[in-house]
């Protein structure tokens, strides 16, 4: 005879995160676990966990610590919940910064910039919320219902939705050439 014990897995979770890249780490960890934990599919998990990730490098790169910490000196608040109708959102607030959030156009050459596409092809919708402290929440609801069975298959135009300029578009760059001495 087996024995089950109830184990109550937490539907929502909220933590400080250092404002630089020491806790994207161990935020990405916990989100895994307790999603895992709370029998959400992989592919929805892993979606959320790149999307907190984003969010969090946003918030350090761009915005300021909560209260009055100078940056690096400060956090930022990372949080994410499952709702009764299965509905999986993620928040990371911060400070404020100088501009607001909005999806960039970077080049092909740019080392950053596509954060927020990144999201757009993801999640099933985002935005921005500003409270009267200054503070600044970016939201987004990963998935609808992460008990759908297609949960977390991304949309059949994923790809033209972060994708860079194709090769042919760039003038003076022909792609075929670094591969004619190949012959």
């Amino acid at each position: 005879m087996a024995l089950v014990v109830a184990q109550e897995v937490p539907t929502s979770s909220s933590m400080a995160v250092p404002h630089g890249p020491a806790g994207v780490g161990e935020a990405r960890h916990r989100m895994r676990s307790q999603l895992r934990m709370g029998g959400v599919a992989e592919s929805v998990i892993d979606d959320a966990v790149l999307i907190l990730s984003e969010l969090l490098s946003n918030a350090c790169k761009h915005g300021r610590p909560l209260g009055d910490a100078l940056a690096g000196d400060g956090d930022v608040r990372a949080a994410w919940r499952v709702d009764a109708s299965g509905r999986l959102t993620v928040e990371v607030t911060d400070g404020g910064g100088p501009t607001r959030p909005a999806p960039a156009t970077p080049s092909v050459t740019a080392h950053g910039g596509r954060g927020l596409n990144i999201i757009t092809a993801l999640a099933d919708d985002w935005g921005v919320r500003d409270d009267a402290r200054g503070e600044v929440t970016v939201w987004v609801v990963v998935h609808g219902d992460v008990h759908d069975p297609d949960a977390g298959h991304r949309r059949d135009d994923f790809a033209t939705r972060v994708a860079a300029p194709t090769v042919g578009a760039i003038p003076g760059l022909d792609f075929a050439d670094a591969f004619d001495d190949l012959d």
